[in-house]
C-alpha cells in the first residue's frame, strides 16, 4: 500500500519545487531543489547529468524530500509535506521526464530541455517510507 494519500499526491504534482536532502560521503547533508512528479507510487525527478545528489543516493539511498503546497492553514501556517524514503537511480529517460515536468512547472507550451541532442540522463526514484509535515497527509 502506498504511503501517499490523495492530498500528498496533489502536493507532489502541483508544480511546487521540492527540496531533496541526501547524505554526503562524510555524513553531512546535501540539499538540492528539484522538480518532482509521480510514477505510480514512486516520486520521480529527472537529471541530465550525474550530479552529487545521484551519487549520494546510489551510495546511501536514504533521502528526505520536502515541498510546500501553497496553502496556509487556519492557524496561519504554511502547509508542507515531508517524505522520507528510499531512493534508486535508473539510467535513461531524463529528457522525456523533464519535458513532462516542464509542462507542470513552466507551462503547457514549454519545450524543455532546449535542443534535441540530450544525453540519456538519469531518473531518481523515491519510494516513500514515512510521511509527515503540516497538512492533510498526516
Amino acid at each position: 500500500m502506498s504511503e501517499l494519500n490523495a492530498a500528498a499526491r496533489a502536493a507532489l504534482t502541483a508544480g511546487h519545487v521540492a527540496h531533496l536532502a541526501t547524505i554526503n560521503a562524510d555524513g553531512s547533508p546535501q540539499v538540492s531543489v528539484v522538480w518532482v512528479g509521480l510514477d505510480g507510487d514512486e516520486i520521480v525527478s529527472g537529471h541530465l547529468d550525474d550530479r552529487l545528489k545521484l551519487r549520494n543516493a546510489r551510495r546511501d539511498p536514504r533521502v528526505v524530500l520536502s515541498v510546500e503546497n501553497g496553502v496556509v492553514n487556519e492557524w496561519g501556517l504554511a502547509e508542507y509535506l515531508v517524505v522520507r524514503g528510499t531512493a534508486r537511480v535508473t539510467e535513461g529517460g531524463a529528457a522525456p521526464l523533464l519535458q513532462q515536468l516542464a509542462h507542470v512547472y513552466l507551462g503547457p507550451d514549454t519545450v524543455f530541455p532546449p535542443g534535441s541532442d540530450h544525453p540519456p540522463g538519469y531518473i531518481l526514484r523515491i519510494t516513500p517510507t514515512k510521511i509527515s509535515g503540516i497538512g492533510p497527509w498526516t
